[in-house]
């Protein structure tokens, strides 16, 4: 939902009835993951995906559909369908696509719902996409930390998914669970889906160089709030990063400590340390290296690498903390220029992040798509 957000809000606040098709279970190559959203309205606009194109047509005919009827719909599409190549899911994915009407009548707690998201305040959205009892499919409940607002049919049920949905949100997972009828966690029938809204990762860029900005560009690119942190005023200027979200003046150890201290960071967190200067990067690593982070990386030489971890050891950080430590930082690329080095720290990210091998795909077999790790 997070893609069509702008306009779906838009939609809702003129009073028009939307369809949103939401990804809620994907099996084998399925180009999107659950939560992958595309809007449907009625002057004939469609915002989002949720295939990448192998499959758009046919859910934006679904979508017209169920704004006329009112009604939700749960889709599947794939090579297991006869109609497969018919609407174009070639590469041996499955979909399961959920189409429902949204509007002020259908959805009275989307303002509070949209207005969590974009202040970046934690909520998750539980919706019935599958029940015996076809009244309850599409009841939603809202949850945040400490309160929540909907019902999905009975109490048992409400505890049950509230209790799993913020687990989820906590972890920052989107899916779907399963339960009896009635909320039973051992039984069949009922399939809510789950989407979490959790404020996105957070990035922090040490060293306010040219390379930084190439990677604060890159950051924003993939979804993570960028900060750029350095001493130097005279570098670390608002007109030199523009695409980050932050940009901080303060010694880059002093302020990793105080955010962390605050809380600001956790396991989704990057750092990228480009300022491959031992006065900057050997107390802001110490620092960092002792934290429960996605990925610590450092710029610079392989000589400036084996210098920096003796100043480590020196320090007190130990082997095993050492060993986190991505350095010389990114993935061989053969980048030269900021930008292309900017990609090849993003892609060490990502691989790292789902279990990759930084190969070529043609020279590899099995899934393309991996679970998180």
């Amino acid at each position: 939902m997070r893609d069509v957000l702008d306009e779906l809000v838009k939609r809702y606040e003129a009073g028009e009835t939307v369809g949103l098709a939401t990804v809620v279970a994907t099996f084998s190559s399925a180009p999107r993951s659950p939560g992958a959203a595309m809007m449907v309205t009625q002057d004939d606009q469609v915002y989002g995906s949720v295939s990448g194109g192998c499959v758009e047509g046919a859910v934006y005919d679904l979508g017209q559909k169920v704004i006329q009827s009112g009604r939700p719909v749960m889709q599947r599409y794939g090579v297991s369908d006869d109609d497969a190549f018919a609407v174009g899911l070639t590469c041996g994915g499955i979909l399961d696509v959920y189409v429902e009407p949204v509007s002020r009548d259908t959805f009275p707690a989307f303002g509070e719902l949209a207005a969590s998201i974009r202040s970046e305040h934690g909520v998750a959205l539980a919706t019935v996409v599958e029940h015996p009892d076809a009244s309850r499919v599409g009841k939603r409940m809202v949850i945040w930390a400490d309160h929540v607002h909907g019902d999905l049919g009975s109490a048992r049920v409400n505890d049950a998914v509230t209790d799993d949905a913020r687990g989820m949100l906590a972890t920052g997972r989107t899916g779907t669970m399963h339960y009896g009828p009635e909320g039973q966690r051992r039984g069949e029938g009922m399939a809510v889906f789950v989407a979490s809204f959790e404020p996105p990762p957070r990035m922090l860029v040490f060293g306010a160089i040219d390379f930084a900005s190439a990677m604060a560009r890159l950051g924003s690119f993939l979804g993570y709030r960028v900060t750029v942190c350095d001493a130097r005023p005279v570098f670390a200027t608002r007109s030199r990063f523009p695409e980050a979200d932050e940009v901080v003046v303060d010694w880059p150890h002093r302020y990793l400590a105080a955010e962390a201290a605050a809380g600001r960071v956790d396991a989704r967190t990057v750092v990228a340390v480009l300022t491959h200067d031992p006065k900057f990067d050997v107390p802001v690593l110490k620092v960092a290296l002792r934290l429960d982070l996605g990925y610590v990386g450092a710029m610079g030489s392989r000589r400036t690498h084996l210098d920096r971890l003796e100043r480590l050891r020196e320090a007190g950080v130990t082997e095993t903390e050492l060993s986190t430590l991505s350095s010389p930082i990114g993935l061989d690329l053969g980048a030269r220029t900021p930008e292309e080095t900017a990609v090849s720290i993003a892609a060490e990210i990502i691989s790292l992040r789902w279990g990759g091998q930084g190969e070529r795909l043609m020279t590899t077999a099995g899934p393309i798509h991996r679970e998180n790790s």
